[in-house]
């Protein structure tokens, strides 16, 4: 029974990591919720105050390194806050309307398609804070990637 415990959670961490990939999965959920079904199946004693301060710190900075990030990419390259919504629209609708390269090309467009419309932006210093906006989103997943890695590395030195 215990592998299948283990595989439950595992699996739960690895959904976690895919949202980085697939924003619109809940990725802090499904790494917490692969902590809290540790706890309920078996046993909560290795998480003292401690560690669920350490791990909501952990949980703030996935949330802001998110936004910071992308932000970051946009403004970098000259984008305003029209670039980095439609930045997140296109992150989030990307890859349910261009699946696998919409998860790129999405914030792109999105920055770009903004700062056009909203901004009147010229074309040519659109397509740099579309670019601008997807350096933002993979910095942030590679981000993510790290604080998610320590979140789960945290975790098993605590269980183990």
């Amino acid at each position: 029974m215990e592998i299948i415990y283990w595989t439950l959670i595992i699996l739960l961490f690895i959904i976690a990591f895919a949202g980085l990939v697939f924003p619109i999965i809940p990725s802090v959920l499904f790494l917490l919720g692969g902590i809290i079904l540790y706890g309920i199946l078996f046993s909560f004693e290795p998480f003292n105050w401690l560690f669920w301060t350490i791990q909501g710190l952990f949980v703030l900075l996935l949330f802001g390194a998110d936004y910071v990030a992308n932000m970051i990419g946009v403004k970098k390259y000259g984008g305003s806050k029209a670039g980095v919504w439609g930045s997140t629209i296109g992150l989030l609708a990307g890859p349910f309307v261009i699946p696998v390269l919409g998860i790129l090309i999405g914030p792109f467009l999105g920055a770009v398609i903004a700062e056009l419309a909203v901004n009147r932006t010229n074309f040519n210093d659109a397509l740099k804070i579309g670019f601008g906006s997807v350096i933002g989103f993979v910095s942030s997943a590679a981000a993510k990637a790290v604080i998610q890695g320590v979140m789960i590395t945290y975790f098993l030195f605590a269980v183990l």
